[in-house]
């Protein structure tokens, strides 16, 4: 795997399609790698004519660690982050934001649409548009928050899986397992990846990198973050907000917050889909995605509802 240095850190990278064409940045969550991001996707978004670019944060994968800042405690972290405590992290999102923007520049794209994943992906990608917006061509938020204060948070089953730890950390398997397992809980209802599938995708993950520790200091990161949502006004950048109706993480309010903050953003909600991209939903959500970026979408407050077939 390819690495290239960007703020100051080494950080692996992939690419796919023609570097000639549209250049689409993909921004995956907490703890997740590059190759996390669905084969199905990539070829998908290359099929459709983008040149895909691919990183590991920092403290994921083949990228540079923050070992030596230690593990930090996030049941601490997040009572300090309830009461407006300022949290003391050895980086924040804005450094993260620098990292993708560096891939940018390491690799002599002056702008890129930009899709970022999850609460992680999600907060990094609407940085860089505020930040910078003359890099950005388009945005897609997927299953995102702002962190808005008094959003509603994960159901209580998945606060409970969160929670939990493997049952022998030290044994692959098991790490495997646990990690299946709360992907499971976080999956679409409607849209269930099969268990082969969601395995391997898994055990290629963790054979890649396995850092706890390294996704503790992004949860501390997201933490100190805080509340982003006063800044999303300044977003001008077309933006595509997708959710999912059945997200037990980041519920659907989160999605419909971020598009309320955005000036002529799109909302989509995916009926049946939860926390996930699941296979079912890759070729629905690329269409949608490739309608934004080529600017063939048009701009509607009113929330278009997928329904299953």
């Amino acid at each position: 795997m390819p690495t290239l240095n960007a703020n100051g850190l080494r950080i692996a990278f992939d690419t796919a399609g023609d570097p000639k064409a549209a250049p689409l940045l993909l921004i995956h969550g907490l703890g997740m790698q590059l190759t996390d991001w669905p084969d199905e996707v990539v070829e998908g978004l290359v099929e459709l004519g983008f040149y895909v670019i691919r990183f590991d944060h920092r403290d994921s994968g083949l990228s540079t660690k923050f070992d030596h800042a230690g593990a930090p405690s996030l049941t601490l972290a997040r009572l300090k982050a309830a009461v407006g405590w300022p949290l003391r992290t050895p980086y924040g999102i804005d450094d993260m934001a620098a990292d993708a923007l560096g891939v940018l520049s390491a690799l002599g794209v002056a702008r890129a649409h930009l899709v970022g994943v999850s609460a992680l992906g999600g907060l990094v990608a609407q940085h860089l548009a505020i930040r910078d917006p003359q890099r950005v061509l388009s945005l897609t938020a997927v299953m995102a928050t702002s962190g808005r204060r008094g959003l509603p948070g994960p159901c209580a089953r998945v606060r409970k899986a969160l929670a939990s730890h493997p049952a022998d950390p030290a044994r692959l398997d098991s790490v495997i397992d646990h990690a299946v397992g709360l992907l499971r809980e976080l999956g679409s209802p409607s849209y269930p990846t099969p268990d082969k599938q969601l395995r391997k995708r898994v055990t290629r993950s963790m054979r890649r990198c396995y850092c706890p520790s390294g996704s503790a200091r992004q949860m501390l990161a997201l933490l100190a973050a805080g509340d982003r949502s006063a800044h999303l006004p300044a977003i001008t950048a077309p933006t595509l907000v997708i959710h999912g109706a059945a997200d037990s993480l980041l519920p659907m309010a989160c999605g419909q917050d971020i598009a309320g903050h955005i000036t002529g953003a799109r909302l989509e909600i995916i009926e049946g889909m939860g926390h996930d991209l699941p296979p079912q939903l890759v070729e629905r959500i690329l269409a949608l995605i490739d309608s934004h970026a080529r600017g063939k979408m048009l701009p509607n407050s009113t929330p278009r509802l997928f329904v299953k077939q």
